[in-house]
């Protein structure tokens, strides 16, 4: 007897990046709709991996009319960093979509210092935003 005997699946990519011209830096990424759900995997640097994994859980707002809080639980590997990177893109999605959204993030630059930091951390915010821009596009 099969353990799943009907399933059906829909899967929806798309893809974004972002980049830092002056550094070259970047980062990407792949956001797949789970029936109402998203996973984004956000990866960057030499050698892109699994290095946090955040799941946002919106609720409805009891301050903002329309609006959402989210609450985000967290799981990273140490000693990786990219948890300000996921929970951000995490956070931001949740809230726009008011979707339960699943994020892994793993970013690898062999020769980071404090400034290539601040660059990814602030790539991390931009991808945010052109996820929840490219995302409102194809709801619409």
């Amino acid at each position: 007897m099969p353990i799943i005997e009907h399933a059906e699946v829909a899967v929806e990519s798309s893809q974004a990046w972002v980049e830092d011209p002056e550094s070259g830096r970047r980062i990407g990424a792949w956001v797949t709709s789970v029936g109402e759900d998203l996973v984004v995997a956000v990866g960057g640097g030499q050698k892109p991996h699994v290095g946090c994994v955040v799941l946002a859980q919106p609720s409805p707002s009891k301050t903002k009319a329309g609006g959402w809080t989210v609450s985000c639980s967290v799981l990273t590997i140490p000693p990786h960093k990219e948890e300000p990177i996921a929970r951000g893109v995490a956070t931001r999605v949740a809230e726009a979509f008011g979707r339960v959204t699943v994020v892994t993030a793993g970013v690898h630059d062999d020769n980071l210092d404090a400034e290539g930091i601040a660059i990814y951390l602030r790539l991390g915010k931009e991808l945010a935003e052109a996820i929840v821009t490219h995302l409102s596009i194809l709801e619409k």
